[in-house]
Order: C-alpha cells, then structure tokens, then sequence
C-alpha cells in the first residue's frame, strides 16, 4: 500500500508540472484519483 500511494504521489507531482491552467490541474487530479481508486478495486 505504502508503495502505491509513493508511485500516486510522484504521479501526481509530475502531473502537476506538466499544467498550465487551473483547469488543466484539476483534469491531472483527477485523473490521479481514478488512477488510485482503480488500484484499489484490484
């Protein structure tokens, strides 16, 4: 779990860097999330 959360937030980070709009940023989030939530159905 500790592994996964580290890889979502590094995800994130990356994500993040790559937005130029508040828009953009809120795309990247969520995003992530979706990414996070369907880990965690596995």
């Amino acid at each position: 779990m500790n592994k996964l959360l580290g890889f979502a937030v590094v995800a994130l980070a990356f994500a993040l860097a790559g937005c130029n709009t508040v828009k953009g940023v809120g795309q990247d989030i969520q995003k992530a999330g979706e990414k996070i939530e369907g880990a965690a159905k596995k």
